[in-house]
């Protein structure tokens, strides 16, 4: 674990192996610690993986209000930039996609490649996003959180219980209070190749929505779908998570 400042922030952030680096972003309230196989994969491909934990999960720390997307970011700018400035291939798990393409719009020497792992879509599903809610409530019992968890986050037969822990309400709120703070076109990723990579089971990703980037997009977007796995994509499937990102990751330039 090394740290870096930004401003204000102190962020904390692992460095495993050597290479081409790929930095992983979290998802929202979660922090990297649940990424070790899927980094370990990746090191065996040949890659340098970051991952930057966000403010409020130790060591991060910082303001957490009146912040939006682009000074998270720039938190993980700094962090690439302490390790020699990259470009790196930038995977953000769900939350974290937006904040991988907004580092890729404000920091575009920095980026190679933008990898959207399990991306909700445009228009995403309440039920998904009020169990997000309702997991992030500590008055919430561990049958509701379970239930929460399987709905949105677990395809069938994969096991929920490791993330009944792992969750920071305080983390959360402010990254969802982020959001309409966030000014600027940081949705199309500046002009970074991005790939799509898709859970089949993802409610908050549903089927009719597979092509909406691409479309948006055109050429830039690559999409891949990964079977037996929904919104936890990289903690049910890190193995071929991992493959997916140094596959497409070798044929950038």
């Amino acid at each position: 674990m090394r740290t870096v400042r930004n401003g204000e922030a102190t962020i904390g952030y692992r460095v495993d192996g050597d290479g081409p680096p790929v930095v992983i972003l979290a998802s929202t309230g979660r922090g990297t610690a649940e990424f070790d196989a899927l980094a370990q994969r990746l090191v065996l491909r040949g890659h340098r993986v970051l991952r930057p934990e966000p403010r409020g999960i130790a060591p991060s720390a910082g303001p957490m209000d009146g912040v939006s997307f682009h000074d998270f970011a720039a938190d993980v700018a700094a962090a690439i930039a302490a390790e020699g400035g990259g470009p790196a291939v930038v995977a953000g798990h769900a939350y974290g996609n937006w904040i991988a393409r907004t580092l890729a719009a404000d920091r575009p020497a920095l980026v190679r490649g933008v990898v959207l792992v399990a991306a909700g879509a445009k228009v995403m599903p309440q039920a998904t996003i009020d169990a997000l809610t309702m997991i992030n409530d500590p008055a919430s019992t561990e049958e509701q959180r379970l239930a929460g968890l399987r709905l949105a986050f677990f395809a069938a037969g994969n096991d929920p219980r490791p993330w009944l822990d792992g969750w920071h309400p305080a983390v959360t709120a402010s990254q969802r209070a982020a959001r309409p703070l966030t000014d600027g076109d940081w949705r199309a990723a500046g002009t970074a190749p991005m790939l799509d990579l898709q859970a089949a089971d993802d409610p908050f990703r549903p089927p009719e929505t597979r092509a909406e980037l691409r479309a948006q997009y055109g050429d830039r977007v690559t999409v891949r779908v990964i079977a037996g796995a929904s919104h936890a994509l990289p903690a049910e499937k890190p193995v071929e998570t991992a493959d997916a990102i140094a596959d497409w990751a070798a044929g950038l330039p």
